[in-house]
């Protein structure tokens, strides 16, 4: 008589960390203090802008955090560079410092995220345009001290705190260049199904439909985002933080980062100029989806609507230098399974698609 195996005891854990508190709105930014001071972060913040977003909204962060007796220092940040990282890190480490709040569109940001990140005080968004998605991922971008670009890992924000009057008033390219953040999604989630059809890599549906989601809708809200209208703003930063939760459940950038994400990558190093990351992205993500076998031209027309560059000329770059990146990009971050597979697009190849696609 056969004997039956008893099954394996199911053994499957998942952590994830994701923001306690996300305050979206007019006026947000007057809130900070309610919200700190709710989470008992504790008495002592670090605020980490640079000269234009500490007049922009550093200095009413200040004061808030203030109204509720916390003990302020301040840190104007020359630039997003691990120097700086590493200035962070001593002021939170000097003054006793618990939590540090990046008060920016990036750069601020990703700095207070990584000293932060380094040095166990809390982290507090409050981004000052909605350029891209790292204002409420764990991922820091900053430039290493030979200049080269890195991507480290940090940890989500504790809170984030996004004032959609300030970010309306930003100039209008930070708010276009996000949305292209948000429809890259769509190939990055196409590539992560790759990743877990061809190299068994763990993949979570509930992550990519959520960052689907967030593509999905500014792709059919896009000729509704205007400059200067605050309800726009209001659309992609909700938008911005649905990406950013998918990334917390995944666990990694998988859901918002594919082959769009090489490209950019590698025009960054490639570009005598290179355009905003958002930009890149976007333009990527046309090119990309095309690979796929996707719908590239309603991301196009969605972009053209917004406002955002479609084309090597709108970005600013030169013909060859998109050709080179992508030719490039499957060099980038290797272990990441994408379209591009692990040899790449040949010159012929990557021509060809980008005058497909009208990049070129």
């Amino acid at each position: 008589m056969a004997t039956i195996e008893p099954e394996a005891p199911f053994s499957k854990s998942k952590a994830m960390e994701l923001p306690r508190s996300v305050v979206i709105g007019h006026d947000a930014i007057q809130q900070v203090g309610d919200v700190c001071a709710k989470l008992k972060l504790g008495r002592r913040a670090l605020v980490v802008a640079d000269p234009t977003t500490m007049k922009v909204a550093g200095e009413t962060v200040i004061q808030e955090l203030q109204t509720k007796k916390l003990k302020v220092a301040e840190y104007l940040i020359p630039d997003s560079t691990m120097a700086a990282v590493r200035e962070a890190e001593e002021l939170i480490r000097g003054n006793d410092i618990d939590f540090a709040l990046g008060i920016g569109g990036g750069k601020s940001i990703d700095v207070a995220k990584c000293a932060s990140f380094n040095t166990g005080a809390h982290f507090v968004s409050v981004p000052t345009a909605a350029s891209h998605d790292g204002v409420v991922s764990s991922r820091a971008s900053v430039t290493g001290d030979n200049g080269e670009k890195l991507s480290l890992a940090a940890h989500t924000p504790v809170a984030v705190i996004m004032d959609t009057k300030v970010i309306s008033e930003s100039p209008f390219r930070l708010l276009a260049a996000g949305c292209g953040d948000i429809l890259s999604n769509l190939v990055a989630v196409k590539d992560w199904a790759l990743g877990r059809n061809l190299r068994n890599e763990y993949y979570s549906s509930y992550a990519a439909a959520l960052s689907e989601l967030a593509a999905k809708l500014v792709l059919e809200n896009a000729p509704n985002i205007k400059p200067r209208i605050e309800e726009s703003a209001w659309f992609v930063c909700k938008a911005l933080v649905s990406a950013g939760v998918a990334m917390s459940i995944a666990g990694s950038s998988r859901p918002a980062s594919g082959s769009e994400h090489k490209f950019s990558h590698a025009l960054d190093r490639i570009a005598k100029k290179p355009a905003l990351h958002g930009e890149q992205v976007g333009v990527g993500t046309i090119m990309m989806m095309y690979l796929h076998n996707g719908d590239w031209e309603a991301i196009r027309t969605a972009l053209l609507a917004i406002g955002a560059p479609t084309t090597a000329r709108a970005m600013g770059v030169a013909d060859e230098e998109v050709v080179d990146a992508l030719v490039h990009a499957h060099e980038v971050n290797k272990e990441r399974y994408t379209i591009l597979g692990d040899e790449g697009l040949t010159a012929e190849a990557a021509e060809r698609l980008a005058h497909i696609t009208k990049v070129l």
